[in-house]
Parts: structure tokens; sequence; C-alpha cells
């Protein structure tokens, strides 16, 4: 904090009436209370506080005017009189007439040794107002994205179970972007190695030209009738366009048939395998190794992936977030105990989306053989509320284990003897009700150290003490 050099030369022989003025000037409200706090005077900066406060304030305890979780704060604020840099706290008025309160952040100094003062008064309904604007689109955004990752669950669930063969093609670059099972059966070859090359690749040489100008009339007029090519496996084809649009790029959605091929129908094998597929959570198959035999369409979606012939007869490890490190600790985990829960780590998609995730597991053997079955839960939202800055410490024990592993053990030990200062400052404040002063000697600190610990771990208000951190 900044003070005037000479107050007293630049600011001697101001009368009442100019510095009511400037304290109306700089604060919402001003109260100045008597030795015992009672109201003596009053001024409100804006009509719009002033219809909201009520009328009949002067006469009454401070106390009085503030709703009943407030008064503890007012007697601290009292008793800060005396000290270098009192500490401004929030206080709220019951409005007249509603249920609702009036924020306004208070600071006290004393005018004249008969125990005159002065409180100062910033009203924070704006900064509530925003606080409230932000949680409201906060829960739209989140809204949104559930509707989103709905609708590409249904997209991607819709194109996997038909049986008809489709692809999806960007008619700007004439690759193709997506195409289900049935159509990587029809045109024989495996989807991955389809997904990003030119259509005409899926295609017999001598028909890449005449598909590249049926594409072009379906790029401007909207349709094209029926096309016969013979595919690359040499199958004969029938293809069928429709037109859309995303993110201003035109794509074609290509239907495929052939005459004496069936394509493949993805088939139940009862209701357990159709609740695993549908359930939310992640479902993982593995040999002993971690070679993948089987997965639900959520863990596809969390890798970014369409089908399970993608992850089949890979490797666990390819996705998850330490490789070399997470699925040793799982297997050697699963040899001992048999099964692990809520391992804590994170999921790589294909295309570079990372995702916070807990895994439980368990071991099985059959028939002479073990298997292992992970559930992998995504708790991306979750932890989202709860998500803290790279420059927060830890609160506790448990949050340091969570960092073994993804920090070094030098960085671990620092963070751990900052998580043993705040917990000692926290208890020192706890016992002195608060009393900055008497925390400091407590910890044998001086009251400036102590500010500046206050404000790097952020307890409690320190707006005032960090200005006399400065001082």
């Amino acid at each position: 904090m900044k003070t005037f050099k000479a107050p007293r030369k630049a600011l001697t022989g101001l009368d009442g009436e100019t510095v009511s003025g400037l304290i109306n000037a700089a604060a919402d409200i001003a109260l100045l209370l008597d030795k015992r706090g009672v109201i003596r005077d009053i001024s409100v900066g804006s009509k719009t506080l002033s219809s909201a406060l009520q009328p009949d304030w002067v006469g009454r305890p401070f106390a009085d005017v503030v709703t009943i979780d407030s008064r503890p704060k007012v007697e601290l604020l009292m008793a800060d009189l005396d000290a270098n840099e009192p500490l401004p706290r929030q206080l709220n008025h019951p409005a007249p007439g509603s249920s609702e309160t009036i924020a306004v952040q208070y600071s006290v100094r004393r005018l004249s040794d008969d125990g005159r003062c002065l409180a100062l008064g910033r009203d924070l309904s704006a900064l509530a107002n925003l606080q409230q604007k932000v949680i409201e689109a906060e829960q739209s955004i989140e809204s949104d994205y559930s509707r989103l990752r709905l609708a590409e669950t249904r997209y991607r669930l819709l194109l996997q179970s038909v049986s008809d063969a489709i692809l999806v093609v960007d008619l700007q670059t004439r690759r193709i972007v997506e195409l289900n099972p049935s159509a990587a059966a029809l045109l024989g070859d495996g989807a991955r190695r389809l997904v990003g090359r030119p259509v005409t690749d899926a295609f017999h040489a001598r028909g890449a030209e005449t598909l590249g100008d049926w594409l072009v009339g379906l790029r401007t007029a909207g349709r094209a009738d029926e096309l016969r090519l013979r595919s690359a496996a040499g199958r004969e084809c029938g293809i069928q366009g429709n037109l859309f649009r995303q993110d201003n790029v035109s794509h074609a959605l290509l239907r495929l048939s052939s005459p004496g091929v069936v394509a493949p129908v993805m088939t139940s094998a009862g209701p357990w395998v159709e609740v695993t597929q549908r359930l939310p959570d992640a479902l993982v198959v593995t040999t002993a190794e971690g070679r993948i035999v089987g997965a639900n369409r959520s863990f596809l979606d969390l890798v970014q992936l369409a089908t399970d012939e993608q992850v089949r007869n890979e490797s666990l490890e390819r996705w998850l977030g330490r490789p070399g490190v997470d699925l040793g600790v799982l297997v050697a985990n699963l040899r001992q105990h048999g099964s692990v829960r809520f391992f804590a780590t994170t999921l790589r998609g294909e295309y570079g989306s990372t995702t916070e995730v807990e895994i439980s597991a368990v071991a099985v053997e059959l028939e002479g053989q073990t298997w292992l079955g992970f559930a992998i839960r995504n708790v991306e939202r979750r932890r989202v509320t709860d998500a803290r800055s790279a420059r927060e410490l830890p609160r506790s024990v448990e949050q340091l284990t969570e960092l073994v592993g993804r920090v070094s053990l030098k960085e671990l030990v620092r963070e751990t003897t900052d998580v043993i200062e705040r917990l000692c400052i926290e208890a020192a404040l706890e016992l002195t009700s608060d009393n900055r002063a008497s925390a400091a000697e407590m910890l044998g600190l001086s009251r400036q150290s102590l500010y500046v610990k206050l404000r790097r771990y952020g307890l409690g208000d320190i707006q005032g003490s960090s200005a006399g951190a400065g001082a």
C-alpha cells in the first residue's frame, strides 16, 4: 500500500463539509460510530443502495443492522481498531421486506481519542451478481456438453449398429472421414487403413475418374443417381449419396450395397452383453499381458475410435496415461491381490484428448488361462469443480499421494513442507480467533512475514494483510 507522503501538510485545514464529500465519494456507505459501536450518522453514496437498506439505522448498534451470522465479524472489526492495518470484512445486511441480503465489505478507522470511528463500506452486490452469472454460464456449458456427448454417442451407436455399409467423405479433400464395420467388410480393408485416405483408394483404379465426377455432381446439385463401381476388393458396389454440411464444410454420406454380399450385423449374446455394451463406464477385457480381447462402446468413445476391431489385440498400455508404468502397476497388483480399486490415471485418445479416469480391475482364471477385466470411469467432470491452478498447493496428504508418478520427488518434498507450514498457520489462526498479531507471535514470525504467507497460501480474507506485508 502507498499513502500520502505528508498527509498533515496536504490535508490540514479541510472543513467538515469537504471531508464528508470525500468520504461520500470514496465509499458506497459510511457509518459514524461512537465508542460503544452505536451508529450516530450515515452516508450512502448511491440511490440503489440507499433504497435497499433499512432507513432507521441511526441510534442502533452496528451489530443490530447486520444478519446474525455477521455479528461476530462486527466484533472482530471493532477489535482490530488499534491494529496498524485493520482487515476489511464482508458483512451482510438484511433487505427490508425480503429474505435476501446485501453484501458490503467494511473497514473501520478510529477518528479521535474519544472512541469515535468511521466504518467505510463497499457494495459487493455487483460482484455477487457477476458470480451468479458465472455459475449460470458454467451450468449452461455443462448442460450443452452433456447434450453434445449424448448426441455423439447416439451417432456412433447408430453408425456401428446399422447393417448398411456407410462411408462419410469430406467433399473438399475427398478423403474418408469415417466408416462403419459393414463398409470395412464390404470394401475388403481394415477401417484403420481406410480412414483418412482418398475415397478413390477404396475402389478399382478404372473407376476413380468416374467417382470423382460423380462426387462433383453430388456437391453441386445436392443429389446424384446411383453409381455402380467395382471396389478394390473386386466386388460390384452400388453407391448412393446424400449431401450435408458440418463446420461450413460439405460432406457426403455414401451408402454402399453389393448383391450377394451380406453385411455383418451386430448380434446379441443375451441381455448381459447388451447391458455391458450400453454401460456409461468403459469395460475392457485383456489377456494376462494386457492385450485387449474385447471392449464396450464407452471405452471406444474415450479412446476416440469407432469399432472394437481397432482396439482388439492392441495393448491397453497404448492409451493409459503413463506408458511403461500404469499397466505394469495394475498387472502386478492383480497378480498379487486379484483385484484393484480406484486406480487414478488418465486415458489418451487417438486424436490427442486426455481424460481423467479411475480404474477398478480384477483377474479371473478360466479354463487354465488368466483374463483381466478393467472398469474405467470418466471422472473428468467431477474433478473439474475441484481442479486447482498449477500454482496452488495440495491441501492434504491424500492430494500429495495423488502426485506420485506425476512430479519429481524433489517437488513432492518441497510441497510437503509447504503443506505442513500452512497447516501450522491455520492452527495458529484458529487458536487466536483469527488475530493476526497473536498468531504471528505464536509462530515466531513477524506480522509482515505472516501476511506474506497468508497471501501465498490463500488463507482468509487477506486483502488488508497483503497491504500490510508491503508496508
